[in-house]
């Protein structure tokens, strides 16, 4: 509606919408408030200003995005920086008097006049016989090989317990997150990952550290399951959720990526509890975040979840869970017998076999990143096709290196490939619920973190 200027102004009609504001900025005026303003803002910085930031955050999708990665980036950081630490850890536990790093990796050059090599004719040819120093150096590297080697069994068990502990978690937590949602069991996550990092940090037995590794089993089964459905349930559109889940598994790679040298450099240069420690101050913070973000509640959704049976018997999500398996084995395989490998036959140090596994975690960020839009746009059956063609090439060169610079370009497309499979086939799971099921995710993603450990399961068994 239009009123006429009651002055005759000439100013032309006027709105009473215009009117009433222009009456309200006279009210505010006259009350002492700043004028356009009902109520003065709060001060940058102060209390209420950041009650109002954190009720704006609140219920965000990015937010959501960043607390998912956050949790899978830490616990990923966990998983791998163990890799360059237990195996040489547990020898030296055992050997407290001749630690691993204390044992020549060249054989002695220079022998006393009663220890000199000596030369005895054997069929027309001149034999070498080592000195004594030589012989027994090439002694202890034997027996030190095969302590190595029946190691190597124990490493892997204990690797593959988080895995194993993880698949028999995620049927419970699946379906749990359709009663109460996913903000608890993402929560419950972080305290279980917290505890583990910690005993991590103090236990100096093999029992003890068993027993951390497979408690992370469950901490991880929470996040993963409850993170990445957390993902599905926001971000509905099938392109933007493939980008959000590349984000997501980005937070992985990093954690990957960071994990090993981090472990290495620390364990050489500080000492065994350091990594944990901080890792532990993290993972406070991420659960700090999620307790004034989310704001953990029992949250029940309306519509009913598709049955573990009816998912587990789609022949689409098996085929889809079963790649995810198979391309996640290969590096799985790797992490327990990779660094003893290279200690035996390459006399590495802790920090290279740390590093060895760096081109794997950079060329999986980038795989992540890549081919989350990616894959959409060219097929995600298609891409993940590619991926584990040539994860079967990598893991070929792999055993014909000889040095750690042979292991740079298998490692660094063996990484590359996972991400092509696991970017593509994480939101290819949420797609398929959403057009063959009733789009509640806990479930179908129970099956896909059970695919990955099942890798993680079995590599180590394989290796």
């Amino acid at each position: 509606m239009q009123t006429t200027d009651p002055g005759g102004n000439g100013q032309g009609p006027t709105t009473t919408a215009a009117t009433a504001a222009a009456n309200n900025n006279n009210s505010s005026y006259n009350n002492g408030s700043t004028s356009g303003r009902s109520s003065p803002k709060p001060p940058a910085g102060s209390w209420a200003s950041m009650k109002a930031s954190v009720l704006r955050w609140r219920g965000s999708r990015k937010l959501v995005l960043v607390i998912v990665a956050i949790a899978l980036l830490l616990d990923n950081m966990l998983l791998t920086v163990v890799v360059p630490i237990i195996p040489e850890f547990l020898y030296d536990i055992r050997h407290p008097d001749a630690p691993l790093a204390s044992f020549p990796k060249e054989p002695p050059t220079t022998l006393s006049p009663c220890e000199k090599e000596t030369t005895t004719p054997y069929n027309g040819i001149d034999v070498t016989t080592p000195g004594y120093d030589n012989a027994s150096w090439y002694a202890e590297r034997e027996e030190r090989h095969k302590e190595l080697v029946e190691e190597t069994v124990e490493v892997g068990l204990m690797f593959a317990s988080k895995a194993f502990v993880q698949l028999l978690a995620n049927p419970i937590v699946g379906p749990l997150t359709h009663k109460i949602g996913y903000s608890i069991p993402m929560f419950a996550g972080f305290v279980i990952m917290f505890i583990s990092t910690l005993i991590f940090a103090f236990g100096r037995t093999y029992s003890v550290l068993f027993l951390a590794r497979a408690l992370q089993g469950i901490g991880s089964s929470c996040s993963s399951v409850s993170g990445m459905g957390m993902l599905a349930d926001r971000y509905t559109d099938d392109k933007e959720r493939g980008n959000a889940m590349g984000i997501a598994l980005g937070g992985l790679a990093l954690g990957v990526l960071i994990g090993p040298p981090f472990g290495g450099i620390m364990y050489e240069f500080v000492g065994k509890s350091a990594p944990f420690l901080i890792l532990s101050a993290l993972a406070l913070g991420d659960g700090l975040l999620q307790l004034v973000m989310l704001q953990p509640s029992m949250v029940i959704e309306e519509s009913d979840p598709p049955s573990l049976k009816a998912l587990v018997m789609d022949p689409y999500i098996i085929v889809a869970a079963g790649a995810i398996t198979f391309a996640n084995m290969g590096i799985a395989m790797l992490e327990p017998s990779l660094p003893i490998w290279m200690m035996d036959n390459m006399g590495a140090s802790r920090w290279e076999q740390g590093v060895t596994f760096l081109p794997a975690s950079i060329s999986y960020l980038i795989g992540t990143n890549l081919f989350g839009p990616l894959g959409h746009r060219i097929g995600r059956w298609l891409a993940a096709l590619l991926g584990l063609v040539i994860i079967g090439l990598c893991l070929l060169l792999i055993p014909m290196a000889t040095s750690i610079h042979h292991l740079i370009l298998p490692n660094a497309g063996l990484g590359f490939a996972i991400g092509m499979v696991d970017s593509c086939m994480m939101p290819e799971l949420g797609y398929l619920v959403d057009i063959r099921h009733t789009a509640v995710y806990g479930s179908v993603y129970a099956i896909g973190d059970v695919a990955f450990c099942l890798g993680f399961a079995i590599g180590p068994a394989l290796r």
